[in-house]
């Protein structure tokens, strides 16, 4: 059963990024899957609506994680999320440094690696931030309410929004898919959350139970 639940998780996650990401170049300027797509930022690829989107999730796990504590299912199932994206946040910044890869708008060549500074486009910080966000909910919920599997809309929404922002190529936003699902297991599978382990007493009880 568990397993099941793992599958169905990773391929919820993971499998729509990667089917956008393989759409053929028609346009291509590079070969394989990472090619420049046309600039849009208008609609619902609004760059106000992306940063809204991260900054609404990362404002959310704190707040439900505070407020629940981390002694029910789902105040733990926050502090889960804030650990996966602590994590993947550290990662993520790490390889950015370590591989300096141009951007699409850095040039429009995928294979310009370990070009220095000011040069991050591998993995996207953004999208592997949502994904290492909503996972662990994925992890714990999708069993029971497989609607919770809808979460992994909002990663592949950020992963199209910031390739369509040519901020970022189609295997950035995969790695970066695939790093905050690893982060969101790797969370959800300790018995006890890391930083709240690190906290006082109070963090555990939560907000609404001291007033």
């Amino acid at each position: 059963m568990w397993s099941s639940c793992v599958c169905n998780t990773w391929c919820a996650a993971v499998f729509p990024c990667l089917a956008f990401a393989l759409i053929p170049p028609w346009t291509s300027q590079a070969a394989g899957i990472d090619h420049v797509v046309s600039f849009n930022q208008s609609g619902i690829w609004n760059r106000n609506i992306q940063k809204g989107l991260e900054y609404t999730l990362i404002g959310g796990e704190i707040a439900g994680a505070l407020w629940l504590g981390g002694e029910d299912r789902l105040g733990k199932t926050f502090w889960q999320a804030i650990d996966s994206s602590a994590v993947a946040g550290i990662t993520s910044e790490a390889m950015k440094h370590i591989f300096t890869r141009a951007r699409p708008d850095q040039g429009g060549d995928p294979h310009n690696w370990f070009q220095g500074a000011g040069h991050y486009s591998f993995p996207s910080g953004e999208v592997t931030a949502v994904t290492a966000i909503v996972t662990p909910f994925m992890f714990e919920y999708g069993h029971d309410h497989p609607v919770v599997y809808a979460l992994a809309l909002l990663p592949t929404y950020d992963a199209i929004a910031r390739v369509k922002s040519q901020a970022h190529w189609q295997t950035d936003v995969v790695a970066s898919v695939a790093l905050g699902t690893l982060t969101g297991f790797l969370a959800h599978a300790r018995d006890s959350p890391f930083i709240l382990s690190a906290l006082p007493r109070g963090f555990m009880i939560g907000v609404h139970k001291q007033f």
